[in-house]
Parts: structure tokens; sequence; C-alpha cells
């Protein structure tokens, strides 16, 4: 159940969907819909995460900075987790959008994931994903038990 200070009092988000393009020097263009979660929510400062499930993940930087704090915690308890926290951390990208809301993708993540010209950039609550065309279309076609995953999930969850 939806409580009615949840609704009347809105959190901004990052979401949907768009395709974009690489510029010449790498960098690309933030959607305006994210552009404006940000200002409301955050700042420009921005964390790229190194590739994660075939894409990157873009954090508004205290959004990682709790993921962060959770893996100090995790670390502590479960030693064997050094190894995620030094890929993620080690290989994570600070970087602050430009005055024209456009962030350098760094050419070694660029590399990895084969982003050349056309990307997807997917909206995803608390961060942004940023895909190449090609890798999204694959990965994103849904099946009959993709579905039925999801109506269990949302059963569990009380939404539906």
């Amino acid at each position: 159940m939806v409580s009615e200070k949840m609704i009347s009092s809105p959190v901004s988000r990052f979401r949907g969907r768009s395709e974009h393009s690489l510029d010449g020097k790498g960098r690309i263009n933030i959607p305006a819909r994210f552009r404006d979660v940000l200002l409301r929510e955050y700042d420009d400062r921005l964390l790229i995460t190194p590739p994660w499930n075939k894409c990157l993940r873009i954090y508004p930087l205290p959004e990682w900075e709790k993921k962060e704090q959770a893996l100090l915690g995790l670390e502590r308890q479960q030693p064997h987790v050094a190894k995620m926290v030094r890929y993620l951390v080690g290989g994570s990208v600070e970087c602050q959008a430009d005055k024209n809301g456009r962030i350098l993708l760094p050419v070694h993540l660029r590399n990895q994931l084969n982003l050349d010209k056309e990307i997807i950039m997917n909206g995803m609550l608390t961060f942004f994903e940023v895909w190449s065309k090609e890798t999204w279309e694959i990965d994103s076609t849904l099946t009959d038990q993709d579905f039925a995953d999801f109506d269990l999930t949302f059963n569990e969850l009380g939404m539906f």
C-alpha cells in the first residue's frame, strides 16, 4: 500500500529509456529528464562504474557513496568480498557533467563494452545505465518466462 506521504512529496528518479550517440570525443548527452533529477535531488557529480552485466552504471555521487558504505560493512563480514570491491571501486571513474549536460565516457570503459556510436541510456531509479545499442537489443528481449517471473516478484511485494 502506498502511503499518502509518499504521494504528496514525490522523489525524482531516473526513469525511461532513450537512444543517443557518442560524439567524436566519447561524450554523451545526459537526457533532459535525467538532468532534471540531478538538479532536483543531487548535483552534477557522477560516478561511472566499470562494466557490470554488459553495461556501465552511472550514479549520482551521493548514491554511490551509500553503496560504498554498504560495501565497507560487507567486506568486514565477508572477506571474499574484497575482490568485488577491488573491481568496483578501483575501476570506477568520477566525472562531472559539463554546462551542456555532457559527460565523457573514458576510452578504456567504452572499449570494454564496444560503445562506439549508438547507445541506449536506461533509467534504473537511483542510477542510469549506458548500453551499446546492439547489446541492448539482444539482452532486452523478454520471454513469457520473464513475465511469469515478474508476476511472482510483484506478488511477493504485494504490488499486483
